[in-house]
């Protein structure tokens, strides 16, 4: 049995699918019981638990052959990142106590960095994983491509995208949750020792001039993409609501300057299958 945390987003959401589809049986980790009838009738074991209280997670875990870690996504988390080490926290504690056979955490490019930014959340669900005494594998991948989802309206309506990523031209790691949800059940299903690391992108990289020529196949008209000036983010993201810009700035920082990367060798990176057109078909169809 595979239990799931994070099972209701697109990630966690493909993996299950992956897996049942396989013959595997999953049990989903929930905190939502409303929305827990949909994944019985997918065939779902349901087990309710908080991604901050070990108790009910080690309940969850325990007897699992594979257990997938998602940290919940903090966009505007507090200095020092308090949210994220009380998941983390927990998740550890839960982990040691139900002692699965294996973990699969997904992470993200750049966990190696140095630099507090945005992701830095996720080094440090790294480090403490690092420790646990069962096998653990870090997935890592790129940018996703429905960050993309934000892009649509604007692509559509005015034929210009506004990008953080820069400059134009520079091509990024991106891959689709499906891609990341597939490799997630292979890695499940794998048998290793220690910790390792993997990391993915899609079937090529991409800068945001192609995103918007993605965009332009897709909606049948020009779309541009325009700098966001970096001057301008910090009052951009506050007019939007956010209390402490600086690491989602700092993360898209690392990007543009190169050191939020991948660690590995080129040839050592999995590549998905997801091609950029198919994810922004099915984004556009979504908002139509």
């Amino acid at each position: 049995m595979y239990a799931i945390t994070g099972i209701t987003g697109k990630v966690g959401g493909a993996l299950a699918r992956e897996l049942l589809a396989a013959g595997q049986p999953v049990r989903a980790v929930v905190r939502d019981t409303t929305r827990a009838a949909v994944l019985a009738e997918r065939g779902c074991e349901i087990a309710t638990a908080f991604m901050d209280d070990a108790a009910s997670l080690a309940d969850a875990f325990t007897g699992a052959a594979g257990v997938f870690i998602l940290l919940p996504p903090v966009f505007d988390p507090e200095p020092g990142f308090p949210e994220a080490r009380k998941v983390i926290e927990a998740v550890s504690v839960a982990l040691l106590k139900a002692r699965p056979e294996r973990v699969v955490c997904l992470s993200t490019i750049g966990a190696q960095a140095d630099e507090p930014n945005l992701l830095t959340q996720l080094t440090l669900m790294e480090q403490a994983l690092r420790e646990m005494p069962m096998p653990v594998t870090f997935l890592r991948p790129g940018w996703f491509m429905e960050n993309a989802a934000w892009d649509v309206a604007s692509a559509r309506d005015d034929g210009a995208i506004a990008s953080y990523l820069q400059p134009l031209d520079k091509p990024v790691p991106m891959v689709a949750t499906a891609d990341v949800g597939r490799v997630a059940a292979e890695l499940l299903q794998q048998t290793w020792h220690g910790v390792r690391v993997v990391e993915l992108e899609g079937p090529r990289r991409v800068s945001p001039d192609e995103l918007a020529r993605a965009f332009s196949r897709v909606l049948g008209r020009h779309v541009r993409a325009e700098v966001v000036d970096r001057r301008t983010w910090e009052t951009l993201f506050r007019a939007q609501g956010m209390k402490h810009p600086a690491p989602r700035m700092r993360m898209l920082d690392g990007f543009n300057e190169g050191w939020i990367d991948f660690e590995s060798r080129p040839d050592e990176i999995l590549r998905g299958r997801v091609a950029l057109d198919s994810v922004l078909s099915e984004l556009v169809s979504r908002t139509v």
